[in-house]
């Protein structure tokens, strides 16, 4: 198998609510819900560097979609990592996603590796890194 992940989907409780994290809040560019039209169809997706799509699509369409039996909230098994260029560009993501709604669960604080991290989860508490790492400085 090729390394070809395109997009990447979170179970989210609320569409809505969290449209408006992500996009009102984080600022992430997105044309908004489509698929309303269908039963168990609704997403909105996320355009990100790279070519990546981010899409948060209701839990309950994705077991339905997916035909597994829904579960419940699991924070720890997935982490997405957003990485910045600098201590004080972690420190204001944190900051921004505080005032979107997030919940800081690790204040951003300097790392046994060199860098630099903080963790906050969303309204359905996925868990964002922010992390400046000198070996991963982004491009942009």
């Amino acid at each position: 198998m090729k390394a070809r992940i395109t997009v990447l989907t979170l179970g989210v409780d609320d569409l809505e609510a969290s449209l408006k994290f992500y996009r009102d809040g984080l600022g992430l560019p997105t044309e908004g819900i489509i698929g309303r039209e269908f039963e168990h169809g609704a997403v909105a997706f996320f355009e990100l560097a790279g070519g990546l799509k981010f899409a948060i699509f209701e839990r309950s369409s994705i077991a339905h979609d997916a035909t597994v039996p829904q579960s419940g909230r699991s924070p720890t098994e997935l982490t997405i990592g957003h990485n910045v260029a600098s201590e004080a560009e972690v420190d204001a993501a944190m900051t921004e996603a505080v005032k979107a709604g997030a919940r800081v669960v690790k204040p951003a604080q300097k790392t046994f590796w060199g860098g630099y991290a903080g963790y906050f989860q969303d309204p359905d508490d996925h868990l964002w890194e922010v992390v400046y790492n000198p070996a991963f400085i982004p491009k942009d």
